[in-house]
């Protein structure tokens, strides 16, 4: 089996692609993020995680539903986090809806309500709290969508070429 060499990849015991580790995830965002993906695979979504957006920013989680809906995660591990990030509000502009994902033992009430809730962990999650809907614009959509292939397809390649280069 093929070992990722990549910095930004890594592979679970199971052999299967876990999402990017690239330093800046704590071991209790790492498990937040694996819950947050289990949890939104069992909806219909499929994710990536670290997506550059066009403002710059990095959302943790994009998913994307089967009708092409686009659901954005924003992952807390510690109040610090939240209370230290101020970038998640521009998140809205590039999701239908925006929900905040933290570990069972984090201070919900703090959270906006204008955002749904995740409760994860490294097993699985439970959707609490179901975010407003917000639609984005055809434009908006597509460009997100096209951003989310791209980094998908790019995650693909360097796990089957792991020493190629772009």
């Amino acid at each position: 089996m093929a070992q990722a060499h990549n910095k930004r990849e890594s592979m679970d015991t199971a052999g299967t692609p876990s999402p990017a580790i690239d330093g800046r995830h704590s071991p209790a965002a790492a498990a937040i993020l694996r819950g947050v993906v289990r949890i939104l695979r069992q909806h219909g979504f499929c994710c990536v995680s670290e997506l550059v957006l066009s403002t710059g920013h990095r959302a943790d989680v994009v998913a994307v539903g089967k009708t092409g809906e686009i659901w954005i995660v924003e992952i807390k591990s510690s109040i610090e986090d939240f209370r230290a990030d101020s970038k998640w509000p521009a998140y809205r502009d590039h999701c239908d809806r925006l929900l905040f994902a933290v570990a069972r033992d984090f201070p919900a009430p703090v959270l906006p309500d204008d955002a749904g809730l995740i409760i994860a962990d490294r097993y699985g999650g439970e959707l609490l709290r179901e975010a407003p809907e917000h639609r984005l614009s055809g434009a908006r959509r597509k460009a997100v969508m096209l951003r989310v292939v791209h980094h998908a397809a790019g995650r693909l390649q360097a796990l089957l070429d792991p020493d190629a280069r772009s």
